[in-house]
């Protein structure tokens, strides 16, 4: 028996079924190696892509689509992550293996992948306080979650072909001035703290570093342990992001979800590492430059973006529920994270440190 409980699907939230006939349909044409679906169960964490567990004759396959009501096709387009995965895979092994792809909105209502499943322990910020685990433990583990963000960082980006996913010249301005339409584009409430940021952002862009292969979501409940050593990672999820670009850009956004003890609960909502033996953000940062080599003392610009865009992410999920487009009630509770975000992004800038 595993040391620690593996992920486990649930039941499918109401809304968000999928019709396993068509489905079904659709496999046995174009991907008859999965076989035919017997069960569709859902993984709850994520308020982004919609994640499933599909049972079929052959084993178990991951299938991910947008969520309902999105229209924000380069956050959500699942041709592009596809094509991430066949591209990461041959390089880099801790990537479940793609195994279809379906752009056809009539399967199931919007465009999908399959992928293998990986097993193993995702340590989750609603979960991972229940397990009871060590400092000692959670040490390890956040040590392994920095030097796996340097080794994802230290690809070739050239011999790899990893290169076409993206252009990283002016890569950082790009998602500056990219990030703060989306912010008002979906605009709900007035929060002056985010208006404050947007401004810094744009007056303080720095000298960008050399481009590297980003995943830009790295955090705990993206990555897979094994159950029996929770320093070993055996897999990372949700590409939906990944790109080449200024790779501080990366570990801004792993310290903007890097909560300590004595943040706000808003803060701490997003993930586990203010529990005991995690490091901390300057802990990540001092890993982070050691491991790479890399220059990192204009970190408080990357981390600032971090929190901006978390911000606007949540602003974005919360606009679509406000519409009417999910259900989903985690989602109206939103806006006080959206705020706590944005003053933590003006006291960061208002004493100098992360």
């Amino acid at each position: 028996m595993s040391t620690y409980k593996t992920d486990t699907a649930t039941n499918v939230r109401k809304g968000e079924e999928i019709e396993m006939e068509k489905l079904n349909a659709y496999l046995r044409n174009s991907a008859s190696q999965v076989g035919d679906v017997l069960e569709v169960t859902q993984f709850a964490g994520g308020f982004s892509n919609l994640t499933y567990c599909l049972k079929t004759s052959s084993g178990e396959y991951v299938l991910r689509r947008p969520p309902f009501g999105a229209n924000i096709k380069s956050a959500h387009d699942m041709g592009r992550e596809f094509k991430v995965l066949r591209l990461l895979k041959k390089h880099y092994s801790k990537v479940p293996a793609p195994v279809a792809y379906c752009e056809d909105i009539e399967v199931i209502g919007a465009p999908f992948y399959i992928m293998e499943r990986l097993q193993g322990t995702i340590l989750r910020a609603a979960n991972a306080p229940k397990m009871q685990l060590s400092p000692e433990v959670l040490g390890l583990s956040s040590q392994s979650l920095v030097d796996n963000l340097v080794t994802l960082h230290g690809l070739d980006i050239d011999a790899t072909g990893l290169i076409q996913l993206g252009k990283p010249d002016g890569y950082v301005q790009r998602q500056v001035e990219g990030w703060i339409k989306r912010y008002y584009n979906s605009e709900t409430d007035k929060i002056e703290s985010l208006d404050s940021v947007a401004e810094w952002l744009n007056s303080n862009l720095p000298v960008e570093h050399k481009a590297a292969f980003i995943h830009n979501d790295y955090k705990y409940d993206n990555v897979i342990f094994n159950p029996d050593n929770l320093a070993d990672i055996v897999g990372v999820l949700d590409w939906e992001m990944a790109t080449v670009g200024d790779p501080l850009m990366d570990l801004g956004g792993t310290l903007a979800y890097w909560s300590e003890p004595t943040d706000s609960d808003e803060i701490k909502y997003f993930n586990l590492t203010w529990l005991p033996g995690n490091l901390t953000r300057q802990g990540v940062i001092d890993r982070y430059a050691e491991k790479s080599g890399r220059d990192v003392s204009n970190i408080l610009f990357y981390y600032v973006f971090g929190l901006y865009k978390n911000a606007v992410i949540a602003q974005q999920i919360y606009a679509r529920w406000k519409q009417g487009h999910s259900k989903d009630p985690r989602f109206g509770m939103l806006l006080p994270i959206i705020q706590r975000l944005g003053s933590r992004a003006v006291d960061a800038l208002g004493s100098g440190k992360v």
